[in-house]
């Protein structure tokens, strides 16, 4: 049986593909895909898309990106796969990858085929095989800490992913690149990003260590054990991934954690529960700087830096549906979170909202 919690439902209209073809292409490609499989959808993400292959007797899962035009750069499946078909020899929580396709004749696009992980994803509520684990939050909470810190810790090199990017210039190429992306998408002029964006500018730290970094790092991007969560089974959406400052990773998760102190537009639109059992960002940080050895004085320009790009995903996703390229209506919410995002964004560049 499917765990509720993975929001598995029926491939939703205007996101189905041609299934046969799918199945004859992977059928000389990977173990027991015979025949036609029945196709299911995960419904919990919001940019790429996901799919459940159902064979019978074995499961694989497709990832492909969203419909309509995309950011350059963005949902990049080749990366994804690349990453995952080495990295998970190093690091057990990435899943594997087995097939990547780039015809996009198939299905209309590129996708990627990995391996099925079983588990508990926590978005917005609590999921009910933790409810009643009154430190449920304080457990989940470490592990996803302690994955980001092992995932920084793992020898690239090695791993053959020496080559997935530049880690030179890291910061400011995010800075500048996340600016453009935000011209690209805005849909009205929101004065709190250029000053973010000049006072990332003018704070940008100097080059430092190297890791790989995630890219997109949250709550909801962890899948944990049923019985167990403190456990880690998986983290999932590594199509950003690449080379480059690892405090980066962890500002973007300070970006995510919402906390009931935070001003309530912000509440509004969390992506996981808003639970005062959850430990504190502060908390969070220092949990990294003891697993990792790493040095977080700078840690509130990472906290900026990753709401400031925060502000343009939510905004790269709001006109996809604007310009009706998708017809998921979860999305017609974004329009007001764009500036909100800004706004926090520019308050904890300023001070004004604390990363504790």
């Amino acid at each position: 049986m499917s765990n509720p919690s993975e929001q598995i439902i029926d491939v939703r209209e205007d996101e189905s593909f041609d299934v046969t073809a799918v199945a004859d292409f992977l059928e000389t490609r990977l173990p027991e895909a015979s025949g036609t499989p029945e196709v299911r959808q995960f419904g919990g993400g919001k940019a790429n898309l996901t799919y459940l292959l159902d064979y019978g007797e074995v499961e694989y899962v497709l990832r492909r990106p969203p419909l309509g035009p995309v950011a350059d750069k963005a949902h990049d499946m080749e990366r994804e796969y690349t990453v995952l078909s080495r990295l998970h020899q190093a690091y057990p929580l990435a899943p594997e990858a087995f097939v990547y396709c780039g015809d996009e004749s198939l299905i209309g696009t590129d996708f990627f085929v990995m391996e099925r992980r079983r588990g508990v994803v926590v978005r917005e509520t609590m999921p009910e095989a933790f409810r009643d684990i009154s430190n449920a939050p304080q457990q989940m909470a470490e592990a996803l800490v302690d994955a980001l810190a092992d995932l920084h810790a793992v020898d690239y090199e090695a791993a053959g992913l020496g080559d997935l990017g530049h880690p030179e210039g890291f910061i400011e190429r995010q800075i500048e690149g996340w600016y453009r992306r935000w011209e690209a998408a805005k849909t009205e002029d929101v004065a709190a990003m250029t000053e973010v964006y000049e006072w990332l500018s003018d704070h940008r730290p100097e080059d430092g260590a190297t890791s790989l970094v995630h890219n997109d790092y949250k709550l909801d991007n962890l899948m944990l054990d049923a019985s167990d969560p403190g456990t880690a089974i998986a983290v999932f959406d590594w199509d950003m991934c690449t080379l480059g400052d690892p405090l980066s990773d962890l500002g973007a998760l300070l970006t995510y954690w919402v906390q009931p102190s935070d001003p309530a537009p912000f509440q509004q639109f969390a992506t996981m529960p808003v639970d005062e059992r959850f430990p504190s960002r502060q908390s969070l940080i220092s949990r990294y700087a003891d697993r990792s050895g790493r040095d977080v004085g700078d840690i509130r320009f990472y906290h900026a830096l990753g709401l400031f790009r925060l502000a343009v995903i939510v905004a790269q996703i709001y006109i996809r549906y604007e310009r009706g390229q998708t017809q998921d209506e979860r999305f017609a919410a974004l329009g007001p979170m764009i500036g909100i995002t800004a706004h926090a964004a520019r308050d904890v560049a300023h001070g004004d909202w604390e990363a504790a």
